[in-house]
């Protein structure tokens, strides 16, 4: 897809932001945080229709923070779909799924 095709099609945002426990699968929430992000960044061009995927670390730490966001743009809802069952997602997944105490999601196009 050319630059220009990617600027004027509509994509799917996938954002999900995780609250982490304090300790879990061996190390702190500090440790895993970055650990989640690295997994997570690692699917960057290696699943197809997913054209762009961002991870922060939260620093403010606040009472209402995420400690880990996830954001993400696919080419479509079906390449969203591709992404949630491709075995390297759910890999990434299986570790996440033990750190995180707490997840909320939203896909939306723009």
């Amino acid at each position: 897809m050319s630059i220009i095709n990617y600027q004027l099609k509509k994509v799917v945002k996938h954002i999900v932001i995780w609250k982490l426990k304090e300790a879990a699968a061996g190390s702190d929430k500090a440790s895993n945080a970055q650990l989640a992000k690295e997994k997570l960044e690692a699917l960057n061009g290696k699943i197809p229709g997913l054209l762009k995927l961002e991870v922060g670390i939260d620093f403010m730490h606040g009472e209402t923070s995420g400690d880990v966001v996830l954001y993400s743009e696919l080419e479509s809802k079906e390449a969203l779909n591709v992404y949630i069952e491709h075995p390297l997602h759910k890999e990434a997944g299986k570790f996440i799924r033990e750190v995180v105490s707490a997840r909320t999601s939203a896909d939306f196009v723009c």
